[in-house]
């Protein structure tokens, strides 16, 4: 029977692009002096995943280059080569290359293959280099051998692998080698035999073989060992273990210990046996847990975007419907009608609670942004001379894929921008007392309906006198008097820079006005708290989701409007002493005193009201960047959540409107845009 491959080629896309990412955040992290065992496993298996999935569905582009880097990745792990800073470069950008065949093949981008054939070129050479083994690689083959004299083993595999180009042999007994105590035996037809002593399955060996062979042609036979009766790795020659992995522990202490070690054997091995005793009681408690974790993986599935914004919508029409029921009993005897008031209260409640479920999908954890930033700071900091540290807080905080999307591009420029200008070059930091290594924070938290991410620096912060020079270079409204916070928001400002120097990373003055205006068009709101010598923090608040909301309707006349409850301060019935009038100005309102523009809403959008009177009505007081003002309307109807419907793709845009939405009796409600009715009364 033969089988269609190309269904499996967007799982194979997916996986790969996960490993690729995985592998680019190990080798960020990666200590060169000092490499950590199982990180350079890691790496070594995300590239030996994707050299075989490749492999598989005939990609060899892409083929070509992981065998290059999985050899040169084996030979690190394995201790004949050490880990250099170069090497991290190197595989850094064969990760790059990869990532753009893999678009190649996914979305019909174009490859560089000159690009392809350099890194191709690079990583041949270090593989060909003779690097002098560092201390830290021999306590690797140190620390495996111990780890494996302590083990205890539930299960010997007897697994006999057909004829087979060497360096296949050598890929599969190096993979399984992970798996636990592994042997080679070459029998007398030229095939090898393995003996693997492990705690996995069988479907953990054929998966790991099934990359590079047929796994029809693998035979597997296997029987249960009883509790101490393993085989350790203390005892294994590099015979025994048939691959070289690791140096007999003798050859690991020089001959001055050896009278030392050898009297002190017995004591290390009764001491053994009492490990391997409470191991082997411990066993089953690992084993339970090893199942828990392999059938909680085996209860993931991918779900296609696009399924999901199907529910969703749903969902939307769903809280809607209920809405309208709502509101149809209203008009009802509560008392000749219980039961239906009740069966619509529980349909309520559970709208609610299927509403939230369902969200819960669509959100995403910070990680996702998070993880793009390490290698962008590593190369940008390289580049500029300067030595930043990069630390992530939250990154487990979640936040609607939609607008996950959509904030990348403003935190990569607010990013690059603390590395340009904000912290300085080690030379100046070591002038000013401080460490010569500036640092850089991500952080994400939740507050309230909404998500708080901050972008922080310890960097020379912002310079106010430049910022106001420049404003009036400009030829914008400002004075002296200004204060501090109104002075950042100028660095907001369209075409405005403090650069001397125009460079291809900033200068130009774009960016930051497109950063708030991407963040005001999300519902977000930005701030800048900034010290002179200490360092720069910019906030960013945004509502978790942007398909339903939580909204305060008003009336203004016949009109029901809906306003982000996000926005709202507080709502009060002014006097009307309260109330001036500006000439040519318009009117303000006193609140405490403090004096806020009046919005009526009924001149914005050319209403008939039942008030023309302030006093008569009501002002809602609403806040956006740190700007506050009052909205004059009618009425006030009540507070519900509101499924969000975009106006611009159905009808056309209007100013001041935001959105739309359907409300309990069928009719639709417009969903006041606050920022841009604050922008047109300032």
């Amino acid at each position: 029977m033969t089988i269609d491959m190309s269904q499996f080629f967007q799982v194979f896309f997916d996986e790969a692009e996960e490993l690729l990412a995985e592998k680019e955040k190990l080798l960020l992290a990666i200590d060169v002096e000092s490499p950590d065992v199982e990180e350079l496993n890691a790496i070594f298996r995300a590239a030996h995943s994707i050299k075989g999935g490749a492999s598989t569905f005939g990609l060899m582009d892409m083929t070509e280059v992981t065998h290059i880097l999985e050899s040169l990745l084996d030979k690190i792990r394995k201790g004949e080569m050490a880990l250099t800073s170069e090497h991290v470069d190197a595989f850094l950008s064969a990760k790059d290359i990869l990532k753009m065949q893999l678009d190649g093949h996914r979305i019909g981008t174009a490859v560089d293959q000159d690009a392809v054939g350099d890194v191709r070129m690079l990583l041949q050479s270090l593989s060909q280099d003779d690097v002098p083994i560092k201390a830290p690689v021999a306590s690797f083959q140190k620390e495996n051998a111990e780890k494996f004299e302590s083990k205890i083993f539930s299960r010997m595999f007897k697994i006999l692998l057909p004829k087979l180009p060497l360096s296949d042999i050598d890929a599969i007994v190096s993979e399984l080698g992970l798996l636990g105590l592994i042997t080679k035996e070459k029998k007398a037809d030229g095939v090898f035999e393995l003996t693997l002593k492990s705690n996995e399955t069988e479907d953990d060996i054929v998966a790991i073989c099934s990359f590079i062979m047929n796994a029809d042609e693998l035979k597997i036979s296997s029987e249960e060992l009883k509790a101490g009766a393993a085989t350790n790795g203390a005892n294994a020659s590099e015979d025994d273990l048939g691959y070289g992995f690791f140096e007999p522990l003798e050859s690991m202490f020089p001959p001055q210990e050896a009278d030392a070690k050898a009297e002190s054997v017995q004591p290390a091995q009764n001491a053994t046996k009492t490990s391997a005793e409470a191991t082997a009681k411990k066993a089953p408690a690992k084993k339970e847990a090893e199942k828990s974790a392999a059938s909680q993986e085996s209860t993931t599935i991918r779900v296609g975007i696009e399924k999901v914004d199907q529910i969703i919508n749903l969902i939307g029409e769903l809280v809607i419907t209920q809405a309208m029921l709502e509101q149809r009993t209203q008009d009802l005897d509560p008392i000749l009608n219980e039961k239906l008031f009740s069966s619509v209260a529980h349909l309520t409640r559970n709208t609610r609670d299927l509403q939230e479920a369902v969200m819960s999908i669509r959100m995403m954890p910070m990680d996702y942004v998070f993880s793009r930033f390490p290698r962008m700071v590593r190369d940008l900091a390289t580049k500029l001379g300067k030595k930043v540290e990069f630390l992530t807080y939250g990154a487990s905080t979640e936040l609607d894929k939609g607008l996950i999307e959509r904030i990348v591009d403003p935190l990569t420029h607010l990013v690059r921008n603390s590395i340009d200008h904000g912290i300085e070059i080690p030379a100046t930091r070591a002038a000013a007392g401080k460490s010569e290594t500036g640092k850089l924070s991500l952080s994400a938290v939740h507050q309230g309906g909404n998500i708080v991410i901050e972008v922080s620096d310890d960097g020379g912060g912002l310079h106010r006198e430049k910022i106001l020079a420049k404003a009036k270079q400009n030829g914008l409204a400002v004075s002296d008097n200004m204060s501090d916070s109104e002075v950042w928001q100028l660095i907001f400002a369209p075409g405005f820079s403090t650069a001397e120097i125009v460079t291809d990373v900033s200068g130009r003055g774009v960016g930051m006005d497109v950063v708030k205006r991407n963040i005001t068009a999300m519902g977000g709101v930005v701030d800048i708290r900034s010290a002179r010598g200490f360092g720069t923090t910019i906030t960013i608040s945004l509502p978790l989701t942007l398909a339903i909301l939580d909204g305060m309707s008003i009336k203004v006349g016949d009109e029901i409007y809906i306003l982000p409850l996000g926005f709202v301060v507080e709502s009060l019935q002014p006097s009307a002493s309260d109330v001036k009038e500006i000439n040519g100005k318009g009117r303000v309102i006193k609140i405490r005193d403090e004096y806020l523009p009046l919005i009526p809403l009924y001149e914005n959008f050319g209403i008939c009201p039942k008030y023309t009177n302030p006093a008569d009505g009501i002002a809602v007081i609403v806040e956006v960047d740190g700007k506050k003002a009052a909205l004059f309307v009618d009425d006030l109807v009540g507070q519900q959540q509101v499924v969000v419907k975009n106006i611009e793709s159905n009808y056309r845009k209007v100013p001041g409107i935001s959105g739309a939405t359907i409300l309990g009796d069928g009719g639709v409600s417009l969903i006041l845009d606050v920022s841009a009715l604050l922008r047109a009364v300032r």
